[in-house]
């Protein structure tokens, strides 16, 4: 009941792929979960009402709906796969189920049939909406831009009508229409959809700008370097799309062997009614053994065995601030071997903050005055760094002071009047330009010592002369380092580090967790290989992201997990879990229940292994009674699916993550 995309041809003069799913778009999911719905309100009506007595009247139709509206789909699915030679499990539950109905077990039948209508639906819904969520991805870049004339003047096109060597113009708020670089002007963009920099970036002249990052205050006049349809933004959802297709099938262990099982019990049903019938036997004894051995060798207990235990697990890991979004998805969790992170809004809170007030010598100015009087002049700025200080300010309870005269320069600072001075607030590259002074080299050494250290500088100037330093960074999160130390010793090896961000902030930041391997500047596609390198060398890789740039990995990946609270729509959907409540400390945890998990699921397997093959023994040798084969049946189902069900238990979250942290 899987589900992949194709491509469909593109219309002539079309750039932007058209996606349609193979067999189900989100109309079928949304039919599909509807008829699963209806499957089980009607088997949980009818359940009671048989467990109380009531008469066959009032609960027999209920049980017969259940076995409609749940199993005509998975039905006709298994049909299909028979008209290509190809028996599956949906067919088998199907067959199994009439069978139970047959020899009086309905609720039986019932219960495999909702299981596997629910678990159908579900797995309908999570494509449908990954699809669309790759599809909103292309509504990044604009639909239009402004393409600047040979004689001076301006035309609105469509982005698709771009071509490289065009010359576009960039107005301060809109988005880059297309990869390319910039001709002339300076403004500051945020690419963080891009390269995930928590902070927007100075472009002037001769700098690379990309399809769907936003423009600053700034005017940018830019030479298109790429067609539309290889944009980086372009390339990211092509990435997504592929790595979906390409990836390994993701089944659960007893999917791996359902079609030598289910041709092997067809034929072993098939054979234990004609054998007989072949030496004399009467037909009615021979149908009820056949029935009786299918019963018994139906691989009910066997599906109880397996998603109880995975179930259970997402449920507890659901209260716990973990959404993972299928059994498949919690059954991988526990085969990981080695990690790749992202920084900004993974191992980082991804909002900028001071961490560094420094007042120069000669200044006169403490570091409370400093701080009101950089946030004075940055009030009025809506940029994040801007927002940083001013943040900071209140958070001590300064008065910050009226300012008049603002203004801003793209890519250098901010200036104003403050108390009758002006305040000039910016890069120290950018203002310290004048002859040099004792206090300008004082800042200079100030400022390359902060950066040096992964900060971002700022510079703080009264009347022209330099006044103070400010550190501004990415904070990290508190249980960063614990989280990289209980990945460590999960997984045997140390984590990857994969950011977009500089280098210099990156090491900072790696170093402060425990990360040695680090790989900075990357695009996505840079991560994608990375972890690919990985996998080629036989590792399973587990990526955690937040952002539309590390989408393509997190879908590359063996595993991917996104944080749910700043994460973007297309990582969100991408990933195969979602830490909700941004709490770095569950990944160690979910994953070491997930192999708890898979732990309770051999067990199961075992136990169910004994009860079939001692049923289907006695079966064939003796004469297993009807209703001592259904009891004994019935009985495996219940203590594998109550064995599965312990790691509902806040107990089972508490040893995983006790297990995580040694």
């Amino acid at each position: 009941m899987s589900t992949t995309l194709i491509e469909r041809p593109a219309p002539a003069g079309a750039t932007r792929p058209s996606l349609v799913p193979r067999r189900r778009t989100r109309v079928f999911a949304l039919a599909e979960a509807r008829w699963a719905a209806a499957a089980t309100v009607a088997f949980l009506i009818a359940l009671p009402l048989q467990l109380t007595g009531a008469p066959a009247w009032a609960w027999v139709p209920m049980y017969a709906i259940a076995y409609v509206t749940g199993g005509w789909e998975p039905g006709w699915a298994g049909l299909q796969a028979l008209r290509e030679k190809t028996l599956d499990v949906d067919l088998l539950m199907i067959v199994a189920a009439i069978g139970a109905a047959a020899i009086g077990q309905v609720m039986d039948g019932a219960l495999l049939i909702v299981i596997f209508a629910t678990s159908g639906a579900l797995e309908a819904l999570a494509t449908a909406r990954t699809q669309d969520s790759v599809r909103g991805l292309l509504d990044l870049a604009p639909a239009t831009a402004t393409r600047l004339l040979d004689d001076g003047g301006e035309e609105t096109v469509a982005t698709e009508a771009l071509a490289v060597g065009d010359t576009i113009l960039i107005r301060p708020g809109e988005r880059v229409g297309a990869d390319g670089r910039v001709l002339d002007g300076a403004s500051e963009v945020d690419q963080a959809t891009i390269t995930g920099e928590p902070l927007p970036v100075a472009k002037q002249a001769g700098d690379e700008v990309f399809a769907g990052t936003l423009n600053g205050t700034g005017v940018l006049r830019v030479k298109v370097e790429r067609d539309p349809a290889d944009s980086v933004i372009a390339r990211i959802v092509a990435m997504v799309e592929e790595a979906s297709e390409t990836k390994a099938p993701t089944q659960l262990f007893i999917e791996k062997v359902e079609q030598r099982y289910s041709l092997g019990m067809v034929a072993a049903t098939l054979a234990v009614f004609l054998i007989p019938l072949a030496f004399g036997a009467a037909v009615t004894g021979s149908l009820l053994r056949a029935m009786t051995f299918m019963i018994v060798a139906s691989p009910c207990a066997v599906v109880l065995a397996t998603m109880p235990p995975l179930l259970s697990a997402i449920a507890n890991a659901g209260r716990h601030g973990v959404l993972v979004k299928s059994a498949v998805v919690m059954e991988r969790l526990g085969q990981v071997d080695a990690v790749a992170l992202d920084k900004t809004g993974t191992l980082t809170e991804g909002t900028p903050r001071v961490t560094d007030i420094r007042p120069l010598a000669g200044s006169g100015l403490s570091e409370d005055e400093l701080l009101a009087l950089a946030a004075a002049a940055e009030h009025p700025s809506e940029h994040p760094l801007a927002r940083a200080v001013v943040s900071a300010a209140r958070e001590r309870g300064l008065e910050i002071p009226a300012a008049r005269d603002f203004t801003s320069a793209p890519g250098i600072g901010v200036t104003a009047t403050v108390h009758g001075d002006a305040v000039a607030v910016g890069a120290p590259a950018r203002l310290l330009n004048r002859a040099e002074d004792r206090l300008s080299a004082l800042a200079a050494v100030v400022a390359e010592e902060l950066e040096d250290s992964g900060r971002t500088a700022v510079l703080v100037e009264r009347d022209s002369l330099p006044v103070g330093i400010l550190g501004i960074a990415d904070r990290l999160r508190p249980d960063a380092a614990a989280t990289v130390a209980a990945l460590t010793a999960l997984t045997g090896s140390t984590p990857m580090l994969l950011t977009g961000d500089n280098p210099r902030a990156a090491a900072r930041l790696a170093a402060e967790v425990g990360i040695t391997d680090v790989r900075a500047g990357l695009l996505p596609q840079d991560k994608v290989t990375a972890v690919r390198e990985q996998e080629k060398a036989g590792r399973r890789v587990l990526v955690i992201g937040d952002g539309v740039n590390d989408a393509p990995a997190l879908a590359a990946a063996h595993t991917g997990i996104a944080m749910g609270r700043a994460g973007s729509d297309l990582a969100l959907e991408t990933a195969d879990a979602v830490i909700v409540r941004d709490e770095l400390a569950t990944v160690p945890t979910v994953v070491a229940l997930s192999r708890r998990a898979r732990s309770f699921v051999v067990q199961n397997l075992v136990i169910a292994s004994v009860f079939i093959s001692g049923l289907v023994i006695w079966d064939l040798v003796g004469h297993l009674p009807l209703p001592l084969g259904v009891l004994g049946h019935e009985g495996s189902t219940v203590i594998v699916g109550l064995n599965g069900l312990r790691l509902l238990r806040d107990s089972a979250w508490k040893r995983a993550g006790a297990e995580a942290a040694t």
